[in-house]
């Protein structure tokens, strides 16, 4: 059995509670992402959280040991609102922001953005495109090793307390 935790779906926990539309097309998008990264060689986790207290809607690793993080928006008023989202930038090596096909772009090519920075990816629930590359900002060694090593840890976890809940009460 797979926890709930291992899947697209828990991005759209942010949502659930407000607007159960919003959280199945945050769903559709992250699992449309992970289809795509998954043909790449990309494996990710969603709800990744990040020292500092944010948390990365989809956090990876590619073939080369890069560590990718997908911030997925699925309406304007998240996306104009979202303050927090340079934050991520420390740690990964890509950043993509990751959108509902439906949603108007227009404002990802204004400096707010970063467009220099951050790569374009649309989703829905069967695949995604990569509409703009994300720049590679390489991290420094020691940095990726641990966001790597945390993510390593982050996902063992998860499948264990998947298959024992009863584990969920030691380690981290």
């Amino acid at each position: 059995m797979v926890s709930r935790a291992l899947s697209p779906d828990s991005v759209a926990d942010g949502f659930s509670a407000a607007d159960p539309a919003l959280a199945r097309q945050a769903s559709a998008v992250a699992r449309g992402i992970c289809r795509l990264f998954a043909r790449n060689g990309i494996w990710c986790l969603g709800e990744m959280p990040l020292r500092g207290g944010r948390r990365a809607d989809l956090m990876g690793i590619d073939g080369k040991g890069q560590v990718i993080i997908v911030e997925i928006k699925v309406s304007r008023a998240d996306l104009l609102g979202d303050g927090k989202w340079t934050d991520y930038l420390d740690h990964c090596d890509r950043f993509f922001w990751g959108l509902h096909p439906e949603l108007d772009r227009a404002c990802m090519e204004t400096e707010a953005f970063r467009p220099e920075a951050c790569g374009l990816i649309v989703g829905d629930g069967y695949d995604a495109e990569i509409l703009r590359p994300a720049p590679l900002l390489p991290l420094a060694a020691a940095r990726r090793k641990a966001e790597v090593e945390r993510l390593a840890r982050t996902a063992l976890r998860r499948q264990v307390v998947g298959a024992d809940p009863h584990c969920a009460a030691w380690g981290d």
